[in-house]
């Protein structure tokens, strides 16, 4: 077949080095600039290649637009339909035929080809285009695709192509030449005009649009990052529309009609100017002629992992510094041109997008590793690891693995439907009289909701579906609270999943008010939600955390909920969309995730243990009845008290703090004796060891005996340490007057003798304990207990401090004795008798 000659692209300069580097070998890297021609020349100049002997190439897009676009443009070049020699297979859309011998795709496509033929035997080349956009899939595709080659088809093409890559480290990756188009471009001024005061972004792109129009020729491109956001441009724009003659203004997204599409992808009528206002798919995977400025907020919508629904969901981000450029670069196609940025010119980039699979959800990619039999792809940015093993942890949740982690038939037929596993275990497990109602849910669940206004504020997710059936059967007027285009995309998602699960008739209603809530609850097993007796808008929930209703609720008084959607706060998270299910099917569904279990806790206002037999959904408990506590239950429970509440709810005598005082003291004085360390943390650590044995037999802290408590903590030491114990860290200490006084310890801290003064005549030195190491603190106390002096050398209180303390002690207590010489006094603890 001879092919158009591609003469008029810049792309044609490279062809014939392109040709000869895939002639030589099977992989190539291609960069080439937006509007070089890369995606529709490349494909149709290898259709003649002798290597490729009449097989398919595959061509893959990120973008249904684009791909589409790319089909009908190569058709077109070789004046015939599309689905002739060229086709597009897009989701829930393929326009192919015998005959069709280049396959534009979108990524996904490509990976469920190789898991049906992983030899690929009709297709001779696979192009990735854009691959800088780093989807998912598309790195997933890649990794098969190359993983094929090396093993079953050695004489497979791979081109990877794109405008804006590292082209340097993906031709290290692919091991493969690397060609690079100059491509055609002009200048491109650059300018940040800033917003004035408080100005809306929006007002702000109304202003700037009006400049561009004064300072340009041609057609104007806006880059918004949604649908949302075009539509409201699009409004506030209506009137430039009004004032300048031969203006139209045209959106570009993926969600209009085919027609609508179309026009802004064509080149202006003569004599008209246009502003497009589009999504950052015409950043790069189609060609909009004519236009001659560039108006960038700077946003775009990519997928993220939302960890609140489960779900990886569209949110608005800023663009990388390479996606700022290229959007620029859409202005000098034809002649220079001028780029309108509306953020700060101080504000930084990132340099280049992330790839997906950092930053979504990994349950489809997990299910895919699976049914292909292996993880150690030649992946060009590895899957996170953790990411990937919670996916999988879900994944057998909802029955597509099996406990070795092993795809199951239901997995199987969970990638063969293509929704997200969470939607496909749910549609899979529907009853066949529900097929067109889970082809609602299936269009709802990942959309945004079409409800505006108050009905836009209800977490009832049943409301949602109630008025995309009552927008079927009464149009317009039955969805007064409703966007109309939005109910208009999920008929269009909705039919497309009809025609997948082959239901004939769109759902009119939803049936039962639990139906929807039943349907969801194999895609959101871990997300049911039991209501809380005691507050009634408070929920468990079965991965064991707790949810809450809002107060304008419309699910007021459910027992039980599914939460689709939920917000994370400091407590409780805030329930945001969910459905009432019938929690029967709990047991007939899920019984494996049923479990009876035997719980033991302390009850700190009964300072008991108590027990319990309970009957558990995962984490969620179902019912609960008390029983005996036996001693295997009670020891266990009383140890895992006291380290929550510390070593005081033990009941603590003096004689106990006294020893450990001492040990602790004497461990520090003299460590070469080893005793134990009966510190708080020490104790906490070892509780098992010293309090555990005196325990039994007890199910309340209340019944531990303080003499039982000393005896343990006695217990730790054994006969040597006791005796050194006594020795060098003694209870009390013998006094001149033949008394025992006591000996106080504290550890950290000298120990302390409390004596009367009388008491100590004739002593001359300070006594010491611990081995004659560490003197005593004498408090030196007057006939009536009071303090006279603190001190640790005796024998200078004797020489220097005794004089004067006899002279005001002697007139205050004249009955005791007060000698002139304490030295060789003799000491009492007594009076003087009566009369001398």
């Amino acid at each position: 077949m001879s092919t158009p000659s591609p003469v008029d692209f810049p792309i044609h300069e490279i062809l014939p080095s392109l040709l000869a580097t895939l002639a030589a070998g099977s992989r190539a890297v291609l960069e080439a600039p937006p509007g070089a021609g890369k995606t529709t020349q490349v494909p149709l100049a290898l259709l003649d290649q002798p290597w490729l002997q009449g097989r398919k190439i595959l061509l893959l897009e990120p973008r249904r637009i684009a791909a589409r676009a790319a089909a009908e443009f190569m058709s077109r070049q070789l004046g015939e339909e599309v689905g002739t020699t060229v086709g597009y297979r897009i989701r829930f859309e393929a326009k192919v035929s015998a005959a069709t011998r280049i396959e534009v795709v979108t990524e996904g496509i490509l990976t469920r080809l190789l898991q049906g033929d992983p030899e690929l035997s009709a297709v001779g080349a696979i192009l990735f285009d854009e691959f800088h956009e780093r989807h998912l899939q598309g790195d997933l595709g890649a990794a098969l695709a190359l993983d094929v080659q090396s093993t079953l088809r050695p004489d497979l093409r791979l081109l990877v192509m794109s405008a804006t890559l590292d082209g340097e480290r993906i031709a290290r990756w692919l091991d493969a030449p690397r060609l690079t188009s100059a491509g055609r471009s002009f200048p491109v001024e650059v300018s940040y005009p800033a917003a004035r005061g408080n100005e809306d972004v929006l007002l702000q792109l109304r202003r700037v649009a009006e400049q561009a129009l004064a300072e340009t020729d041609g057609d104007i491109l806006v880059f918004l990052p949604g649908k949302r956001e075009i539509d409201k441009a699009r409004g506030l724009l209506s009137s430039i529309v009004d004032n300048w003659s031969g203006l139209q203004l045209l959106a570009l997204h993926g969600e209009l009609p085919l027609q609508e599409q179309r026009a802004a992808l064509a080149p202006a009528a003569a004599g008209t100017r246009r502003i497009v206002l589009a999504t950052n798919v015409a950043e790069s995977s189609v060609t909009l002629p004519g236009i001659r400025a560039v108006i960038d907020l700077g946003q775009a919508r990519e997928p993220r992992f939302d960890p609140n629904s489960g779900f990886t969901k569209l949110q608005t981000v800023a663009i990388s510094q390479a996606s700022a450029d290229q959007r620029a670069g859409r202005a000098g196609r034809v002649a220079a041109g001028r780029a309108y940025r509306l953020w700060p010119q101080s504000q930084r980039l990132e340099p280049s997008r992330r790839p997906e699979l950092e930053q979504v959800e990994l349950s489809s990619l997990a299910l895919e590793l699976a049914a292909w039999g292996a993880d150690a792809l030649p992946w060009l940015d590895v899957p996170p690891a953790g990411n990937l093993a919670q996916a999988r942890e879900l994944l057998v949740l909802l029955g597509a693995l099996d406990a070795n982690r092993r795809i199951t038939a239901l997995g199987r037929k969970m990638l063969e439907l293509g929704a997200t596993p969470r939607l496909a275990a749910a549609a899979l497990r529907a009853p066949s009289k529900h097929q067109a109602l889970v082809a609602d849910l299936l269009a709802a669940v990942e959309a945004r909701s079409p409800l505006r206004g108050e009905a836009g504020r209800s977490d009832d997710f049943r409301q949602r579906i109630a008025a995309l059936q009552a927008w079927r059967r009464d149009g317009a007027r039955a969805a007064r609270e409703a966007d109309i285009g939005a109910l208009s995309g999920l008929e269009q998602a909705s039919s497309g999943w009809r025609r997948r699960l082959r239901s004939a008739a769109a759902a009119r209603e939803a049936g039962d008010a639990h139906a929807i809530g039943d349907l969801l609850l194999h895609a959101f097993p871990d997300r049911v939600a039991r209501q809380d007796a005691a507050n009634p808008r408070r929920y468990a929930l079965s991965n064991g955390r707790g949810a809450r209703l809002h107060e304008n609720t419309a699910l007021y008084g459910e027992p039980w909920l599914i939460a689709l959607d939920l917000r994370a706060e400091d407590k409780d998270s805030l329930i945001l969309s969910a459905a009432p299910f019938d929690a029967d099917l709990l047991e007939r569904d899920f019984p494996e995730r049923f479990g009876n279990h035997r719980v033991v806790r302390w009850n700190q206002a009964k300072r008991a243990v108590e027990a319990f037999e309970e009957r558990r959904f995962a984490a969620l408990l179902i019912a609960r009845r008390q029983v005996a506590v036996t001693s295997a239950d009670a020891v266990p429970a009383l140890l895992s008290a006291v380290r929550e509440g510390g070593l005081e709810l033990l009941p603590w005598s003096d004689n106990a703090r006294e020893l450990r005082g001492r040990v602790q003291a004497l461990r520090e004085w003299c460590p070469e004796i080893g005793l134990p360390d009966v510190s708080d943390e020490a104790l906490l650590l070892r509780l098992d060891e010293w309090l555990a044995p005196y325990l039994q037999g007890k199910s309340r802290l209340d019944a531990l005996r303080a003499d039982e408590l000393s005896q343990a903590l006695s217990a730790m030491l054994d006969f040597e340490q006791r005796r050194a114990l006594d020795a060098q860290a003694p209870v009390t200490i013998r006094v001149p007057s033949g008394n025992e006084r006591r000996i106080e310890y504290v550890a950290g801290q000298p120990p302390v003798l409390a004596v009367k003064l009388q008491e100590l005549f004739g002593l001359a030195d300070t006594p010491r304990i611990a081995q004659g190491r560490v003197p005593l603190t004498l408090h030196l106390l007057s006939p009536a207990q009071r303090p006279i002096q603190v001190t640790q050398d005796l024998k200078g209180f004797w020489e220097r401090t005794y004089p004067e303390v006899k002279k005001e002690m002697k007139g205050r207590y004249p009955r005791h004795p007060w000698p002139d010489d304490p030295w060789t006094a003799t000491a009492t603890a007594r009076a003087k008798p009566r009369g001398t």
